[in-house]
């Protein structure tokens, strides 16, 4: 009778799959989201603070705030913009979002 009972347990012990089969999906959504979520992100990250490093005195830039204005001057963490006549302010570069090309006309003019 025990004999029967240990021959039972190892027909189904046999009859399941691998250990690795359990981790697949696990390791299938983790390269979706690597790749769908996390690589793309960390690509703009990366543009973004090589717009900012490359920005220069005379680029006119749009900060995290939405306030657009013209830098005067480049600092290692700070930027002086001028926001209008005899404006200007000190913002850190990190919250600049985006440097506006040059050639643009203001939609309002």
């Amino acid at each position: 009778m025990t004999i029967d009972l240990l021959a039972a347990a190892g027909t189904g012990a046999a009859a399941a799959p691998p250990a690795w089969i359990n981790f697949l999906p696990i390791v299938g959504m983790i390269a979706i989201f690597w790749f769908l979520i996390i690589r793309p992100q960390m690509k703009r990250q990366k543009e973004h603070q090589q717009k900012v490093a490359g920005m220069k005195k005379g680029d006119q830039v749009v900060t995290a705030g939405g306030l657009v204005g013209k830098v005067v001057k480049v600092d290692d963490t700070f930027v002086e913009l001028e926001l209008g006549t005899n404006v200007r302010v000190k913002a850190v570069k990190a919250t600049i979002g985006d440097i506006i090309p040059p050639g643009g006309t203001p939609a309002n003019d």
